[in-house]
């Protein structure tokens, strides 16, 4: 009995060890993105510079030269935007020399650099889906112009309301469910601006509609779907390495989870609202105590503050980040 009690009191340990030190991963999605993103890796670090040489050959571009020069208006296109940063965060992720996560997510399409971090996706694969993906987008909203807008300070029910109210206008729903007050709506132009209306009649401290290059995550990205579904079953997918929290269920893809399943989360997510905030909680939940934004901004940073403060949050965007996280 008393080597039983032990051997509890052991185990009631490690796990709580474990818990105290488990790390997630998180990267950015669209919006993140600035002139001169990545260029300072790229300076220090010879194998930064030789992934953005491969990242020009596989993409066809000079994405290097427009991360780091611009200008921002050829930068901000999504057909650009998504593969300049994703490989930002991947080109930040090689650079973590003594820490590897216990759980991994992205914002958007952030869960394409944290596919590639768990080994589901080659960076190869990743980077070439996500350019396409970009000009998929790019398309649908170009033939299906629509908006966003973001909502602060009213609680997702109401937001929920709101949306439904407003859709007998235009249609319009939740996108991004960013963390508690802050809610990106989407949808065509009538029933977004309807739903900015309604939003501040019932409470909304603001409602602000959002320079966008379309209405992304609603119906009205549904033509990207089929040609990117296309490119989902060409590509290899790979059991993952570690739990990878999803977008459309804000719970983990694992080792069991079967391939296709993946794809389905990748083709659903263009439509579907980004679940971020319960990702985050689940992560916690699971035993998140450290959370690291890989790539560019603070965006992912703030939010989890929002979302738990307790828990500690870093960022490597720029060179000077890495001592942060490399000399614990």
């Amino acid at each position: 009995m008393p080597n039983l009690f032990i051997w509890i009191l052991t185990f009631g340990f490690l796990k709580y060890i474990c818990i105290i030190m488990s790390t997630a991963f998180v990267y950015p999605g669209q919006g993140s993105q600035y002139v001169g993103m990545g260029q300072d890796l790229y300076e220090n670090y010879p194998e930064i510079k030789e992934l953005y040489q491969q990242a020009n050959e596989i993409l066809g571009l000079d994405i290097a030269e427009i991360s780091f020069s611009g200008p921002e208006e050829k930068l901000k296109q999504t057909f650009i935007t998504q593969p300049a940063i994703v490989l930002h965060s991947v080109a930040a992720t090689k650079l973590i020399k003594n820490k590897e996560p216990n759980y991994t997510a992205g914002h958007s399409l952030g869960e394409f650099s944290a596919l590639i971090k768990a080994g589901a996706l080659s960076f190869e694969d990743g980077i070439k889906l996500v350019q396409l993906r970009g000009e998929l987008m790019q398309k649908a909203g170009e033939e299906n112009k629509g908006t966003m807008a973001a909502i602060i300070g009213l609680d997702t029910i109401k937001i929920i309301d709101v949306c439904r109210d407003a859709s007998e206008y235009g249609i319009v729903q939740v996108a991004n469910f960013n963390s508690p007050g802050q809610i990106v709506i989407s949808g065509s132009v009538e029933g977004v601006q309807r739903a900015m209306i309604l939003a501040k009649e019932r409470g909304a401290k603001m409602a602000k509609e959002l320079v966008v290059h379309g209405a992304f995550h609603s119906p009205l990205m549904e033509s990207a779907k089929e040609d990117f579904e296309v490119a989902l079953d060409y590509t290899e997918f790979r059991k993952v390495k570690i739990p990878v929290y999803t977008n459309v269920h804000a719970k983990p893809i694992t080792q069991e989870t079967d391939l296709e399943f993946i794809k389905e989360t990748l083709y659903d997510q263009l439509t579907s609202s980004v679940r971020w905030d319960e990702s985050v909680v689940n992560m916690i939940s699971d035993g998140a105590r450290e959370f690291i934004e890989l790539g560019p901004g603070k965006v992912l940073q703030g939010l989890i503050k929002r979302i738990d403060n307790s828990v500690s949050i870093k960022g490597v965007d720029k060179a000077a980040d890495l001592a942060a996280v490399n000399n614990e």
